[in-house]
């Protein structure tokens, strides 16, 4: 049994949540986005309790524990989402580099010989708190932020898949939380 899957999910103050069949929809303050549940899985939406039940009918078969914790999981951001939102951080290392906001595209300029543009898709929001590196020491940073959790998180990947941080110097786009192992360069031995 999945203890992640057998937590009720608590609807906060402000959020509306309505179920049809098995598609959950939920109304809060960030705006409104609905999840299409698995038909293995069972959802009990009780309102006057403001709670979300996820339960798993069957818990010997290997899909339906497989679907519990994951239909839970992707309930709760769906419950934050519109509530809290989602947020991430970014920075850009590297002499020159710098981003831009234009037109509802966000333009990287990463050490290619032309700026890359990006279409911001809808219901995500870019924050940029410093345009441009300032040499090695001050990274250009921006906040990407939407009620959908996926989304956000395929819109940063695409991000950071444009210019990944290399080991060396460790130069390119990456999460603000992102370790980024470096790599010794080459030693020069002194020929005799």
């Amino acid at each position: 049994m999945s203890r992640i899957g057998k937590k009720p999910i608590e609807i906060p103050q402000g959020v509306k949540v309505e179920q049809k069949g098995k598609t959950v929809k939920a109304t809060g303050p960030l705006g409104t986005l609905q999840v299409d549940c698995h038909p293995l899985i069972d959802v009990k939406v009780d309102a006057g309790a403001g709670r979300i039940v996820v339960t798993n009918p069957d818990i010997a078969d290997r899909e339906r524990r497989a679907l519990h914790g994951t239909t839970r999981a992707l309930l709760n951001n769906l419950v934050l989402g519109v509530s809290k939102g989602f947020k991430r951080r970014m920075q850009i290392f590297g002499t020159g580099y710098n981003l831009k906001e234009q037109g509802g595209k966000l333009v990287l300029q990463v050490g290619y010989c032309h700026p890359v543009e990006m279409k911001i898709p809808q219901g995500v929001k870019v924050d940029i708190k410093v345009p441009a590196t300032r040499g090695n020491d001050v990274p250009a940073s921006f906040v990407l932020a939407s009620p959908d959790k996926q989304q956000l998180g395929q819109f940063a990947a695409e991000i950071r898949k444009v210019r990944p941080p290399e080991p060396y110097k460790g130069k390119g786009i990456r999460y603000a939380d992102e370790v980024v192992r470096r790599k010794v360069g080459k030693a020069f031995a002194s020929g005799a």
